[in-house]
């Protein structure tokens, strides 16, 4: 076997189809975001605009955070030093997982060092906590409920994207008698589509299924104090499982479980994923639970960034750019071609300094290509302006069809 070959063919077929994945090296300066330094390939350096970073709301470099991280790494030191069995449980931690339960409405919460390993840890471990479980996943959940639901060895149903009446019809063909799971996300962050929440927790209630949802494009945006859409809609309650991030709009790293005590009892002393994983670094705990409280105070923030958002996608529609408009802060521009998405991606960056990274399958389905803006609060007018005029230019300049806005 020639392995070298064959890893030739993989990535070629990747260039051949106009999807390889090219990482661009940028440097965020402290206190200018969403400005940083790009790093081009002959080694200069150039000013860019961020326009596709997951720091939603800036608080990578709040202050706050900030401060809280300087004190906890000043106290304790860079590392936890093991996993949560074995010496890396700290006051940090705790701390961040009461305020996590607390921006919850719930009696517990659980870190893990990412939502992905979160979700994958979670739904991989509770068929040995409900024997016979029956999981119902929504067709366009992220890769880690999917991972997730797929390792776990129990028995899976997939119902079509937001389409409660085919659940229904799952639900309605297995045995009544059966544990069973629905699980789902608020806001699927391609498109930018909010989950039927209200409607899939009527149908758990109905079949005696448990609820579990993926909170993390958002958590510290939506809600009064930032507990996300299930916030916003009253319905935390309702939801048996609720899964978000600290990377995104908490600007820092880890994921987490919010649930009952013996919910997250029983995944702490079951889940792999988190039983032989080191615990975050005490100073990025430190910075998270800063990073969340803060968010519950700070409603304008969430109010600005909606607004931003509002105002992009109106100046995009206004081009005639096919569009996704669902009402949530996600700006997604279809190209529906990989090479162009790809040419698209990088004259902005090169010529005008904008970066935004293209989405191609197998994020996307294929067809689907596009461009993925997330306007922040602190874009400023100037910024959105440059940004609207390339598109612009761009489109015209690369022959893509103008359309009415897809969504």
């Amino acid at each position: 076997m020639d392995y070298s070959a064959k890893l030739d063919q993989a990535i070629a077929r990747l260039h051949d189809e106009g999807r390889y994945r090219t990482f661009i090296d940028i440097e965020r300066r402290n206190g200018q975001f969403p400005h940083a330094v790009w790093t081009r390939p002959d080694g200069t350096e150039q000013d860019i605009t961020v326009w596709c970073g997951n720091d939603y709301l800036g608080m990578g470099q709040n202050p706050v955070v900030l401060q809280a991280m300087h004190e906890a790494l000043e106290a304790t030191g860079a590392g936890s030093g093991g996993t949560r069995n074995i010496s890396g449980t700290t006051v940090y931690h705790k701390r961040l997982e009461a305020e996590l339960a607390d921006l919850h409405g719930k009696e517990a919460a659980l870190l893990f060092t990412s939502a992905y390993i979160a979700n994958d840890a979670t739904l991989s471990t509770l068929p040995k906590l409900f024997p016979g479980l029956i999981i119902y996943s929504d067709a366009l959940n992220h890769a880690s409920m999917i991972e997730g639901v797929r390792r776990n060895g129990g028995s899976k149903r997939i119902f079509r994207h937001n389409d409660v009446e085919h659940l229904r019809e799952l639900l309605e063909a297995d045995d009544p008698d059966a544990p069973k799971l629905i699980a789902f996300e608020s806001i699927y962050s391609m498109d930018g589509d909010f989950g039927p929440i209200e409607a899939l927790c009527d149908l758990a209630d109905e079949f005696g299924a448990l609820t579990y949802i993926d909170e993390v494009h958002a958590v510290g945006m939506y809600g009064p104090r930032g507990g996300g859409v299930a916030e916003r809609d009253r319905l935390m309650h309702r939801l048996d499982i609720i899964n978000g991030t600290l990377a995104k709009a908490y600007g820092v790293m880890g994921g987490y479980i919010a649930a009952s005590d013996k919910m997250c009892d029983a995944i702490r002393s079951y889940a792999p994923g988190f039983i032989f994983t080191t615990s975050l670094p005490p100073a990025v705990a430190a910075g998270a639970a800063a990073s969340v409280a803060y968010l519950k105070t700070a409603p304008e923030l969430r109010e600005k960034h909606q607004q931003q958002a509002k105002i992009l996608k109106m100046r995009l529609k206004g081009l005639g750019l096919p569009i996704i408009d669902h009402g949530s802060h996600i700006v997604p521009v279809i190209v529906g071609n990989p090479v162009h998405t790809k040419m698209l991606s990088d004259m902005l960056l090169e010529d005008h300094g904008i970066y935004v990274q293209p989405i191609n399958f197998p994020t996307v389905p294929r067809g689907t290509e596009r461009l993925r803006f997330t306007p922040s609060p602190v874009h400023e007018f100037g910024e959105m302006n440059a940004l609207v005029q390339a598109m612009d230019g761009l489109w015209s300049h690369c022959a893509l069809n103008r359309a009415e806005a897809a969504g």
